[in-house]
């Protein structure tokens, strides 16, 4: 007996012989394996997602969008997350060397009176 392999969509059908249950790699194809069984009269047409989806025959249009993600590969996705602004650079103080600041004027109110 061979080794069963995991097809990522699951389309089926029921006609008035029995019920059609046909897997397929990808979205755009099964998209179309659902609307050719719709057109040669099946009934209660549903396909099933990898996630556990199940979609009727008025959801298929659903299924669309999902197969530009998946012709991308992983690292050509983008999110949705708003870019993180640059941290502000930090001047590093040194506890050895002297202050550089200048010694700031001061007013002078003349001598102090002694009494």
């Amino acid at each position: 007996m061979g080794k069963a392999t995991r097809v990522p969509y699951l389309v089926t059908g029921t006609n008035e012989y029995g019920s059609a249950n046909l897997g397929r790699g990808s979205a755009t194809v099964a998209l179309r394996l659902a609307r050719k069984l719709l057109r040669d009269g099946y009934m209660d047409v549903r396909v099933c997602t990898p996630r556990g989806r199940v979609l009727q025959s008025d959801e298929l249009d659903e299924l669309e969008p999902q197969q530009e993600i998946d012709g991308m590969a992983k690292g050509q996705q983008r999110g949705n997350r708003e870019a993180k602004k640059p941290k502000k650079e930090k001047t590093k103080v040194i506890a050895a060397a002297p202050s550089r600041k200048e010694a700031a004027w001061q007013p002078d109110f003349g001598p102090a009176k002694k009494r």
